[in-house]
């Protein structure tokens, strides 16, 4: 019913940019909010960036100042923009959306399948 696909991953030298999207498709009421998660080596999964329906953003403390979240709610669709990219931010970005299907009446979150980000010095 609802799918998440992630796209713009890749390799990157420190210092560079690099833009992810990923696009929400699926019989949908509405998104709430949509984000971007992460996951490096021997890590547990972490909250990078994320962003309501009313386009407030917050990110983690690592990435202030270095990433932007956006979105387009006419194409479903969350950005993460990065650059500054450092060889810790080297891990497979996930992303996150909480939204009402179709016939429900609560937001419930659904993942993508990732795409991996690496940096390299």
């Amino acid at each position: 019913q609802v799918t998440l696909v992630e796209s713009g991953g890749g390799l990157v030298q420190t210092g560079g940019s690099l833009s992810l999207s990923c696009v929400v498709s699926g019989s949908i009421w509405q998104i709430n909010t949509m984000g971007w998660y992460r996951q490096a080596p021997g890590k547990q999964r972490e909250l990078v960036a994320n962003i309501d329906d009313g386009y407030s953003a917050h990110y983690v403390d690592s990435v202030q100042g270095r990433f932007t979240i956006s979105r387009d709610n006419a194409q479903n669709t969350v950005f993460l923009q990065m650059s500054s990219l450092k060889p810790e931010d080297t891990a497979v970005y996930y992303c996150n959306a909480n939204l009402i299907p179709s016939g429900k009446w609560v937001g419930e979150d659904y993942w993508g399948k990732g795409t991996l980000v690496i940096v390299s010095s």
